[in-house]
């Protein structure tokens, strides 16, 4: 016997079976995938929010500066003495001297 014989004659299951397997799916996706990234999403939107003039930033670009002035869609960074820059807040990736190498690198210390 072939493998397709075997499948065609396998027992036909009920409708609320059927269903099951994909609500767990969709339900995996949701809790494994879609929410830690609005998570994610939300506490970077909520950082740019907090930006505020003194601040030493790494842009996503890795240029490290401190802000001069902070707008409601751009900000200044000064990178050098008296060179500054104009970017969007969404450029800013985090505050300078605070990456996750720097404390995983603390922690295992």
């Amino acid at each position: 016997m072939t493998f397709l014989t075997l499948l065609l004659q396998a027992p036909a299951s009920s409708g609320i079976m059927q269903l099951v397997f994909p609500v767990a799916i969709g339900l995996v996706l949701y809790f494994f995938m879609i929410r830690p990234q609005q998570r994610k999403t939300a506490d970077a939107k909520a950082f740019r929010e907090s930006l505020v003039k003194g601040t030493r930033v790494v842009t996503i670009g890795g240029l490290h500066g401190l802000l001069v002035e902070v707008g409601p869609e751009t900000v200044l960074l000064e990178v050098e003495r008296g060179q500054r820059l104009r970017f969007d807040r969404s450029a800013v990736a985090r505050v300078a001297g605070s990456s996750a190498a720097e404390s995983t690198t603390a922690a295992i210390s």
